[in-house]
């Protein structure tokens, strides 16, 4: 049987990149056959390099207004997209070509905290600032708007009053490496 064949878009360092690659790596049913990014000078690049991926740039033009990524995913077999810290909204043109087939996370508990440019430390500091007992992930299927699609799998984190932006980011950072890959399995394999 063919391994399900994984592309994993990114915008920054990759560090999800990197667990969802060394999660899978000794999984012969799932196979992380390349990364995209969006952002030239990205870390994820090096990170994917490292790791022995094939990484391919292609700026925001690319993504909204051309099929380069569609046909790329199509010359790769692709079977499903993960969003990995991708910064843009997903084309209209890759929606229709994965319905159902692309995975996000985002760094908090959906519906709250979702939306444009609600993303990484904006996402903590509005948790935080909001005085929230608890944040957490929202694993998600992706639709045509920012953090709206079915939600997958979420867990939760509690805060105390002494949290910070940065204490928050490093509990939601356990919580992601602890569960994206898993949710990801999971889901990929239609369990």
């Amino acid at each position: 049987m063919k391994p399900i064949k994984l592309a994993l878009f990114a915008s920054g360092n990759g560090t999800n990149v990197q667990q969802i690659t060394e999660y899978f790596a000794d999984k012969p049913e799932v196979t992380v056959d390349c990364v995209v990014y969006n952002v030239k000078d990205a870390y994820v690049a090096q990170r994917a390099e490292k790791l022995g991926i094939p990484a391919f740039y292609h700026n925001r033009h690319d993504f909204m207004e051309t099929d380069v990524v569609a046909d790329l995913m199509k010359e790769r077999e692709i079977d499903w997209i993960v969003l990995a810290g991708f910064l843009l909204l997903v084309p209209a043109n890759l929606l229709a070509m994965f319905p159902n087939r692309i995975i996000n996370i985002h760094p908090a508990l959906l519906p709250k905290y979702g939306g444009k440019g609600m993303y990484g430390h904006h996402v903590h500091e509005a948790v935080v600032a909001n005085h929230e007992k608890e944040s957490g992930i929202t694993i998600h299927l992706v639709d045509q708007h920012y953090d709206r699609g079915t939600i997958l799998f979420q867990a939760k984190c509690q805060l105390t009053e002494e949290d910070t932006v940065d204490t928050l980011a490093q509990k939601i950072h356990l919580l992601e490496k602890e569960f994206f890959p898993k949710v990801i399995e999971k889901t990929v394999m239609g369990r």
